[in-house]
């Protein structure tokens, strides 16, 4: 298969040509191809790697917390390529180790039995707790925060295969963190730092343990004070931690916030992610405090109830009503552009590079290469997706 276009993003700039895929990978970009074969054309339409979303709990008409099932993951896998999403890691919570290892073993038969004509490519699992400080939950639940154990880990990786956890948050103050840290980085597991009240010399003295970076900067973490750095402080100082972004709306980090980052680390340590839940699918009655909204389960449909009295019943199932629950990705990209004026290769870096670094997988994942997946985006200079490839198949937008 050939995909031709005169805006091909590659790690070397710009490259016109035919993009040439076999069998799910990208082979080369030639300058011309043979009478007899055909290519689809794209022109001057833009071709960047697809998105890597590393921090996502659900979307739309699937949730891994709320749900935990195989299908619901499928679901996800189905609908976030509609937002540029060809690849990610579906995303626990802070719950009991039942709730946790049950949707370990659903989301390894959804990740078993993936096909690239499914949607998006389940990369393996974020542990977003359960090793986190609850002075810092956010929106965790408190009665399931406890300090790290090797012999809990083990068990979740007994259930979801050692190769699959790619990625856990934790609090690196907790008592026998530092060497928790250190099991981690001997077993290839990335280390976030987030839902903390670490002070700046716990971060320094566990980062060479194995910590990579930090969930969801600003959100869920000691802020920075002067006399007292905190998380925050850590992440802006040490220039080789990467930091995660999670849906830039404005509403949970300021446009200003996130700018004075991007003046400090660049492109190159920021990494965008989503943080979705799938709001749809709540299991319980639950306050938004951000929509100021409250969200009722209702059998196959979810109430709305909103601060200024309005009512709406959506079904949990119809993609275009749950989809403006939360922010997609690829709504999230564009209004870092808006607020950065980020370019196509910053946007790449954070969205596509730096997460498939920051996880493990750029060896196949995270660039237009030869011999890498053929996971691609064609766009158009306002950044509205054409069409999208997962491993070289089209998907249905």
């Amino acid at each position: 298969m050939y995909l031709y276009s005169e805006n091909i993003y590659t790690p070397n700039g710009f490259q016109k040509g035919y993009l040439k895929i076999e069998e799910g990978k990208i082979v080369d970009i030639l300058p011309s191809i043979s009478e007899e074969d055909t290519a689809i054309r794209y022109d001057d339409k833009v071709i960047i790697p697809g998105f890597i979303d590393i921090h996502i709990h659900g979307w739309a008409t699937g949730s891994f917390t709320f749900q935990g099932t195989e299908s619901a993951v499928n679901n996800m896998s189905k609908e976030l390529v509609k937002s540029g999403v060809t690849s990610f890691l579906p995303t626990s919570g802070t719950d009991s180790l039942d709730r946790i290892s049950f949707q370990l073993s659903e989301g390894k038969k959804a990740l078993d039995n993936w096909n690239p004509k499914k949607g998006a490519e389940i990369l393996g699992f974020h542990l977003e707790g359960p090793f986190i400080n609850k002075e810092y939950k956010g929106m965790q639940k408190e009665q399931y925060c406890i300090n790290p154990s090797k012999d809990i880990f083990d068990n979740f990786a007994k259930i979801a295969g050692l190769e699959n956890i790619k990625l856990i948050t934790l609090a690196p103050e907790l008592e026998g963190s530092k060497e928790f840290i250190k099991y981690m980085k001997d077993n290839n597991v990335q280390v976030s730092v987030g839902h903390s009240a670490a002070d700046f010399e716990d971060i320094s003295d566990c980062k060479d343990c194995g910590i990579g970076g930090f969930t969801h900067l600003f959100s869920g973490m000691r802020g920075f004070h002067h006399r007292r750095p905190g998380v925050v402080g850590a992440a802006l100082y040490y220039d080789d931690l990467y930091v995660e972004f999670a849906k830039q709306t404005g509403l949970t980090v300021r446009p200003e916030a996130f700018d004075i980052v991007f003046k400090l680390k660049g492109s190159e340590k920021i990494i965008l992610t989503t943080d979705c839940s799938g709001l749809a699918h709540v299991d319980q009655e639950f306050y938004h405090y951000i929509r100021q909204c409250k969200f009722i389960p209702d059998g196959d449909n979810v109430k709305l109830l909103f601060d200024d009295g309005t009512e709406e019943i959506i079904s949990k199932y119809d993609y275009e009503k749950v989809k403006n629950l939360e922010l997609s990705y690829i709504g999230s990209v564009k209004n870092v552009i808006k607020n950065i004026d980020a370019s196509i290769s910053e946007i790449v870096k954070m969205t596509s590079e730096n997460p498939a670094k920051y996880i493990g997988l750029y060896d196949r994942k995270g660039s237009i290469e030869p011999s890498k997946d053929a996971d691609l985006l064609i766009i158009d200079d306002d950044f509205n997706l054409i069409d999208v490839f997962v491993k070289g198949e089209k998907q249905i937008l």
